[in-house]
């Protein structure tokens, strides 16, 4: 049986701990090919590049950084390289991407777009609680055996997954429970000085409904939530 061809990116960067983490754990079920941005591009949504050259550089065998957003690595690698792609793997994120996130998220964009290009895809993200360390195996081992599962399961086109960590002690275990994204919007607050505005919203603050993406994971649930474009 021919082993799955994987396509991992993120949008923390292509030296980011997340994706070698996420690099690691994809090469269990298949073969592992890397396209990721050059740069950050957290908070950069589904934008992509139409208006100016995007510079794709070889950094390992098998892998690549490109000058571009998530959204642009997953179109460049499914449209432009000469691999026959089973699925994409978007992360593993610095940092939740539950609820409203997923519109601003460009870990669940490069998910959305492989989506888009008839490949499912799952976005995989690790919810940070501040002032603790994290423990990147660690997550990867959280996020195995739901990506197991839903590598396995049956799937409809268009479709695609956003998984969501918590953040626990090593070694601890976690329920994984199907769930729909929250509706509910951020704690959208701003600090003005003068003309200035810096946003002072608090991430753990944002309103919550019971059994959605964001309070199970923020009670200590892997959540799934399954996503169709």
């Amino acid at each position: 049986m021919a082993r799955l061809q994987i396509l991992v990116t993120n949008d923390d960067g292509w030296d980011a701990p997340g994706l070698a983490a996420l690099k690691t754990l994809a090469a269990r079920f298949g073969d592992v090919h890397v396209v990721a941005p050059r740069d950050p591009h957290s908070y950069a949504g589904h934008r992509v590049t139409t208006d100016a050259p995007l510079v794709l550089s070889s950094t390992a065998p098998a892998e690549y950084h490109l000058s571009g957003t998530p959204a642009d690595c997953v179109r460049v690698a499914l449209t432009a390289m000469p691999v026959a792609f089973d699925w994409v793997l978007s992360g593993i994120n610095r940092g939740g991407n539950l609820g409203v996130d997923i519109y601003s998220s460009g870990t669940v964009a490069a998910a959305r777009e492989a989506a888009f290009l008839g490949k499912p895809s799952i976005a995989i993200s690790q919810y940070v609680q501040r002032g603790r360390p994290l423990d990147w195996p660690e997550s990867a081992r959280l996020a195995a055996q739901s990506i197991e599962r839903l590598l396995n399961q049956p799937r409809q086109a268009k479709e695609y997954w956003n998984i969501n960590l918590p953040h626990l002690e090593t070694g601890s275990t976690a329920p994984v429970l199907d769930c729909h994204p929250d509706d509910e919007p951020l704690d959208v607050q701003f600090c003005r000085e003068g003309d200035q505005l810096t946003f002072s919203g608090s991430y753990v603050g944002r309103p919550r409904t019971e059994g959605r993406d964001v309070a199970l994971c923020f009670g200590g649930a892997v959540t799934i939530s399954r996503l169709r474009v």
